[in-house]
């Protein structure tokens, strides 16, 4: 939980499969107005390599760079909206928001949150740090970690599940770091700018099974991009 809550995507359903794509397309929109040629747009070259990572079609990944860019007629604009407050047992919450209609989408998180608390901006941010993350794995025998975080530019590292690093960034070295990683024998996983808990809450068994009931349903809303929970592992 130190960095986004469920960055992993488990769900196999093609309810949750279309949910995953509907968000990613949603990042890539938005990543496109500064440019379509991911070449020129090192956020939008990260989204896509994020939703082919998710199997996302390529014919859907292209369609969803022409509506950012306004390439299309359809094309819907995005608003970023980010809210912060507590899931149950005051555990600090950051949700970050895409939407096409603000009215809705803070009605809907009010409504989630009925069973935390919401807050006004700033109310829980202090508490996070907002860094580059990627998570990358060693490309072969002998890649070590700490020399790679040094010649890539990395701020720092951690372990990760399953062999990988996570390498920990500035958010203007986001780029530059993902792009330096597989030359010191690292395979990026993903890389994405996001929200670390500097003091993560320790629950019990039966308070935590609350938390990440709560924090499943902001998730499932349709507005909702990423959800940063400062809950420990």
């Amino acid at each position: 939980m130190g960095a986004q809550w469920k960055t992993k995507i488990k769900e196999t359903t093609a309810a949750a499969k279309g949910r995953i794509f509907t968000k990613l397309a949603k990042e890539i929109m938005v990543a496109a107005r500064a440019g379509a040629d991911p070449e020129m747009n090192s956020k939008l070259r990260m989204s896509i390599d994020q939703a082919k990572k998710a199997s996302m079609p390529k014919d859907t990944i292209e369609r969803a760079i022409k509506k950012g860019a306004g390439l299309l007629d359809d094309g819907v604009t995005f608003e970023k909206v980010i809210y912060e407050g507590f899931a149950p047992h005051r555990v600090p919450v950051i949700v970050e928001c895409l939407t096409d209609n603000v009215n809705r989408t803070v009605t809907n998180i009010r409504i989630l949150f009925r069973k935390g608390q919401l807050g006004n901006s700033g109310s829980v941010a202090w508490d996070f740090d907002y860094l580059g993350m990627i998570e990358a794995t060693p490309a072969a025998a002998g890649a070590d970690a700490e020399t790679a975080a040094i010649e890539a530019g990395a701020s720092d590292l951690e372990p990760a599940e399953n062999g990988a690093t996570l390498f920990l960034t500035a958010p203007s070295d986001l780029d530059a770091v993902s792009r330096a990683l597989p030359a010191q024998g690292f395979t990026v996983q993903s890389a994405q700018l996001g929200y670390r808990p500097k003091n993560p809450v320790t629950l019990g068994a039966t308070e935590r099974a609350e938390v990440e009931a709560f924090l499943e349903e902001v998730d499932a809303d349709d507005d909702v991009q990423n959800v940063y929970a400062g809950l420990a592992d």
